[in-house]
Parts: C-alpha cells; sequence; structure tokens
C-alpha cells in the first residue's frame, strides 16, 4: 500500500482518459443517459444515488481510513442521522457523555423520538458492560472528545462488546467512532476495532471552511449496504461541488494536519506554563491523563489542533479572552487553515443542560481552540496578548 499522503493526492482522483485533466472536472448532471431501459451508458444512473465527484470523494477516504467502503453525505449531521436510521423502534445507544452538542441534540431531541433510547456514560471503559443490554445495536464513541479532549481506548471498548455478544451470540452490536478531531491521518479507528467511522467533513477533511459535509466508512459490508440504501433513500447527499471541494481538500490533508497539531502542541505548552490558565486539555501533553491511549492510538506523535482550557476570572474573563485574539477568529467549527477559537458553554454546547456541561467538564471558563497553520510564533503572541487582556 502506498503511503498516506501518496493515497492522500492519488486516490479517486487519476486522470481523465480523454482529455488528459490532471483534476477531475466536476459532474453537474443530475442524470444520465441509458442505452435501454435500466441500461446505463456508464456507471451512473442519477445523481443521488451516485455522482462522479462523489465517487472520486468516498474513494480516497475510503482509502485513508483503511476501509473498504466509505459514503459521502450533506454534513456530518446528517451523517449521524443516517447511521441512526439503520437502527429500529426500541433500540439502544451506549454514548460518551463528552459529545458534540449536536450529537448530542440528535440523540436526545430527534432519535428519542423514533424510539431509540440513549444512555450517555462519563467513564465508558468502566460503565460500559452494566449499560449494554439486549436491545443496544450501538456504541458511540468521539475520542478526542469534544470539547474536553478526553480519550477513549477503542479495542478496549471493542472487546467488551466482544466478551458481552459472546453470551448473546445472535446480537449484533456496532462500535461508531467519530474521528472529525483527528482525521485519519493521526487516528485509524477501524484498525482498532470500530466498525464505523464517521466525520464532519466540514473540519479538517476538507480544511478550508467552505464546505457543509459528513462521511462514514466501514469494512463490514452489511453495514455498508444498509447505510447505501439509507443515503440514497433519505437523499441527504453532497453535492457534486461540495465533492469535488472536499476531495481537493484531502490532498494536503497530511500536511494541514500535521502543522496544526504542530502549532497546538507549542500552544499548549504555553498555556500549561502560564498563571493565568486553570487547566490545559491537549492529549500530546505528557501529563494527559489518559498518556497511554495517546501512545497507543495517535498516529506520528501527534495531538491533533484541538485544545481546550479553562481561563481565571470565570466567564468574564472567557468572553474577554476571545473577544481580544487578533488571529484566532472567534467562530463555531474547527479544523480549517486559520485559527479559530470559542466557549463551548454558550455556543456549540449551549443546548446542553448546565449541570450535564459541567459534569462533564464544560465550564463556562473553558475555551476551545482551533489551531490552524498560521506561523506558531504568532499565534503564541496572539495568546499571550489576549491573556493579558483577559485577565489584567
Amino acid at each position: 500500500m502506498s503511503g498516506f499522503g501518496t493515497r492522500a493526492v492519488h486516490a479517486g482522483s487519476g486522470h481523465d482518459a480523454q482529455t488528459g485533466a490532471v483534476i477531475p472536472a466536476i459532474s453537474l448532471s443530475t442524470t444520465f443517459a441509458q442505452s435501454a431501459p435500466s441500461v446505463p451508458i456508464g456507471k451512473y444512473e442519477y445523481s443521488r444515488s451516485d455522482n462522479p465527484n462523489r465517487d472520486g470523494f468516498e474513494t480516497v477516504v475510503a482509502s485513508l481510513e483503511n476501509a473498504k467502503y466509505a459514503l459521502g453525505f450533506a454534513s456530518g449531521s446528517a451523517a449521524i442521522a443516517v447511521i441512526l436510521h439503520t437502527l429500529t423502534l426500541g433500540d439502544h445507544v451506549v454514548s460518551v457523555s463528552d459529545v458534540y452538542g449536536g450529537t448530542h441534540r440528535y440523540f436526545t431531541k430527534v432519535a428519542n423520538h423514533s424510539g431509540i433510547n440513549v444512555s450517555f456514560s462519563g467513564d465508558l471503559e468502566k460503565e460500559l458492560p452494566t449499560l449494554l443490554n439486549e436491545k443496544t445495536k450501538l456504541v458511540w464513541i468521539e475520542t478526542p472528545s469534544n470539547p474536553t479532549l478526553s480519550l477513549t481506548d477503542i479495542s478496549k471498548i471493542k472487546s467488551i462488546i466482544v466478551d458481552y455478544q459472546a453470551k448473546h451470540p445472535t446480537q449484533k452490536i456496532s462500535l461508531v467512532v467519530d474521528n472529525t478531531f483527528l482525521s485519519p491521518y493521526i487516528q485509524t479507528p477501524l484498525d482498532h476495532g470500530a466498525d464505523i467511522v464517521m466525520h464532519s467533513v466540514t473540519k479538517y477533511l476538507n480544511g478550508h471552511s467552505d464546505v457543509v459535509m459528513g462521511v462514514a466508512a466501514t469494512n463490514d459490508d452489511a453495514i455498508a449496504e444498509r447505510l447505501r440504501f439509507f443515503q440514497n433513500a433519505i437523499g441527504a447527499i453532497p453535492s457534486p461541488f461540495d465533492s469535488w471541494l472536499a476531495h481537493r481538500g484531502l490532498k494536503t490533508l497530511h500536511l494541514r494536519v500535521r502543522q496544526a497539531s504542530n502549532n497546538a502542541n507549542a500552544i499548549a505548552k504555553y498555556l500549561a506554563a502560564s498563571d493565568k490558565v486553570l487547566k490545559v486539555n491537549y492529549p500530546g501533553l505528557e501529563n494527559h491523563p489518559q498518556r497511554g491511549i495517546f501512545l497507543k492510538q495517535h498516529n506520528h506523535g501527534l495531538g491533533g489542533g484541538m485544545i481546550s482550557f479553562r481561563i481565571k476570572g470565570g466567564k468574564e474573563a472567557a468572553s474577554k479572552f476571545t473577544s481580544s485574539t487578533k488571529i484566532f477568529t472567534l467562530a463555531e467549527s474547527l479544523g480549517g487553515v486559520e485559527s479559530l477559537l470559542e466557549v463551548p458553554s454558550i455556543m456549540t454546547h449551549g443546548g446542553i443542560p448546565v449541570a450535564e456541561r459541567e459534569a462533564n467538564g464544560i465550564f463556562d471558563d473553558l475555551i476551545r481552540l482551533s489551531c490552524g497553520i498560521e506561523d506558531e510564533e504568532d499565534l503564541i503572541a496572539d495568546i499571550k496578548q489576549a491573556l493579558e487582556a483577559a485577565t489584567n
């Protein structure tokens, strides 16, 4: 198998046989000619079902995630919805409690109306054996979690599921890992036992803050067939142009993620040494409480581009800090070439009840940073001046 960078550049992106174009054209056609009824001239019939640009994007994601199949969706939320649509009335899901606010919203305000029950756990490795029951069909992980950057041992969770299924051989439980925060350059969950890996493509995979999109990948034939059916039946698919843009973004994924991770590592060390900071959450720090999982699951020794930290001075200081940066932009989302920051308690995770948020470490003084690919020295200088402005 070729190296990651080679696959990122070339998988699903051969030159055009007719024109020699190195970059695939954007295929905007919604339908494709047939030589006879139900006999299409080529591979494609109708763009909701399949499209050349989506096909190319799905091919490269499958390659990078070491998967047989990948399926593109209109957003990360659409990917979540389609995965949950594979369940039926009365089914049960177990999820880590520290998840993206949109995932929590879907579990608690959408899936529950379809008769899907979700149990949340703050310590999945310890609590999962007691949470699994005869109705459990999915176990859902974010690692690192959003926004406190806690880690979950994927292979350990898989072993708990396997032990349970050995006692209940007719029950199928799928392990889903949201890999948005790291990308396949740093972590490949399928290699550690996950059945499905999903991303908000909007973030690192696209990487340029100009596409809203999602993807799911798997090595399981039956799961892929069911997801493909719902992808087509529900129709929450990305446009050809978005697929083309995301495929373009993937070609530089390894370069972008490496630079963002290096920047984040330097910033995390700076914050950890500051007397204006209460706590820093970053997997790459040697004192991260789950250092062993980091060493086991993270490729290239990289911690990713995401950091969260608690600033001294409470929510007022957090608000002042996020309004004082010059390079970091106060905005939701993450994973782009530019650096962003936010206050999760009143932005991305504002819909989660206060007690539940704080139980997961999401306090009003918690700030989340998405480190971009700018120069490290400039980003640290920006953090330094904003800390001074917020705490003096």
